[in-house]
C-alpha cells in the first residue's frame, strides 16, 4: 500500500482446522510404522548414492574420481566399494525391518540377514562387472554412431538402464526387498526405460535409444539381443484368485532367446517364445510363440526383411 502503510499480514493457519486434517494424515500412516513405533523405511537418496558409488567401482575413472592411475586404481575401488557396502547393508537392514515390521534398533534377524546379504552380493560384484563389460562391447559393436566403447558408458542410457538393472537383480535374486525396485526405477525416471530387477538378462545386451522400453518382471533374455525404443515385453492378463486379487509370482513374460533382434515399437506378450535368431520388425504385435530364426514384418511391408542388426 503507498503512504508507508503496512499491508495487514496474511492470517496464520487456522490451528482449529489443521488439527483434524493432521490427525487423520498421522492415523492413515500409522500402518507403515514399524515395532516400537518407528518408521524403518530405507533412504531412497541413500540407496542412489550406492548405486552411484558402485557404478563407479564398474567403470573407474569414468564416474566417480575421474583421475586415477596404477597406483591410485586399488585404493580408489577398495574405499569406494567399502563405502557403498556399508550402506547398503544399513538400507538392507531397514528394508527387512520394514517388511518384517520389526523393530530396527533390536532385531538381531534383520542385522545378522542384512550382514548375510550383503557378504553374498559383494561376491558377485566380479560377475556383475563381466555382465556389464559385455553390454559395453554389445553396444558399440552394435550401434555405428558409436565412436568408442567410452561414449557408450558416459552417455548411452540403455548402458545406464541395464547396469542399474544388473545390480538390482542380483540383490532381488537374493531377497532383499523395497531396494532393487528403488534403484531400477530411479534409472527408469532418468532414462525412460523400464526393467524390472526380477528380469533375467544374458550377456551382451543391447538397448538402442531406448525410450520407452519395457521389460516385465518375469522376462527372460538369452544372450546378444537386441532391443530398439518403445518395446515392450510384457503380460496378456493376470490371472486372478478366488478373491479376485492378482496372482503373484507366476511367469507371464516373454522368453527372448539368443541372438534376437526386437525393432522399435513391437509388443510381445504373454509366456512365449521368441525363437534363436529371430526378428521382429517394428510396430508388431506378438502373443504367439515364434520358431528359431523367424521373420516378423508388418503385413504390408510382409515381403520386406530387416538386415539383421539393421536399426536407425
Amino acid at each position: 500500500m503507498s503512504d508507508g502503510v503496512k499491508a495487514p499480514a496474511a492470517p496464520a493457519v487456522d490451528q482449529v482446522a489443521l488439527a483434524p486434517v493432521v490427525d487423520a494424515l498421522c492415523r492413515d500412516a500409522a500402518a507403515a510404522f514399524g515395532a516400537g513405533g518407528r518408521v524403518t523405511l530405507p533412504s531412497r537418496e541413500a540407496v542412489i548414492r550406492v548405486v552411484e558409488d558402485l557404478r563407479a567401482v564398474l567403470f573407474p575413472g569414468y564416474f566417480g574420481t575421474s583421475d586415477l592411475h596404477d597406483e591410485s586404481l586399488h585404493y580408489f575401488v577398495g574405499a569406494t566399494l567399502a563405502r557403498a557396502m556399508r550402506a547398503l547393508e544399513e538400507q538392507i537392514r531397514r528394508g527387512f525391518a520394514f517388511t518384517e515390521r520389526h523393530d530396527l534398533n533390536g532385531c538381531t534377524h534383520c542385522f545378522e540377514e542384512a550382514q548375510a546379504v550383503t557378504k553374498a552380493f559383494l561376491g558377485r560384484m566380479p560377475e556383475i562387472r563381466r555382465l556389464v563389460a559385455s553390454d559395453v562391447e554389445a553396444t558399440y559393436e552394435g550401434d555405428p554412431a558409436l565412436k568408442s566403447r567410452d561414449e557408450a558408458i558416459f552417455a548411452y542410457p540403455g548402458m545406464m538402464a541395464v547396469t542399474s538393472q544388473r545390480i538390482a537383480h542380483e540383490l532381488h535374486v537374493l531377497g532383499v526387498p523395497l531396494i532393487p525396485r528403488i534403484i531400477t526405477e530411479h534409472a527408469h525416471t532418468l532414462t525412460g526405460i523400464d526393467i524390472h530387477p526380477g528380469a533375467r538378462i544374458g550377456e551382451r545386451f543391447f538397448i538402442d535409444h531406448g525410450t520407452g522400453v519395457v521389460i516385465g518382471e518375469t522376462s527372460v533374455i538369452g544372450d546378444r539381443v537386441r532391443l530398439y525404443q518403445g518395446v515392450t515385453l510384457g503380460a496378456k492378463s493376470f490371472p486372478l484368485d478366488e478373491n479376485g486379487n492378482p496372482i503373484k509370482g507366476i511367469d507371464r513374460h516373454p522368453i527372448v532367446e539368443d541372438d534376437v533382434v526386437v525393432y522399435a515399437g513391437a509388443t510381445i506378450l504373454g509366456r512365449i517364445t521368441i525363437g534363436k535368431g529371430s526378428s521382429v520388425g517394428g510396430n508388431v504385435w506378438v502373443t504367439s510363440s515364434l520358431p528359431p530364426g523367424s521373420r516378423v514384418t508388418q503385413a504390408e511391408v510382409r515381403e520386406q526383411r530387416f538386415a539383421h542388426g539393421a536399426g536407425i
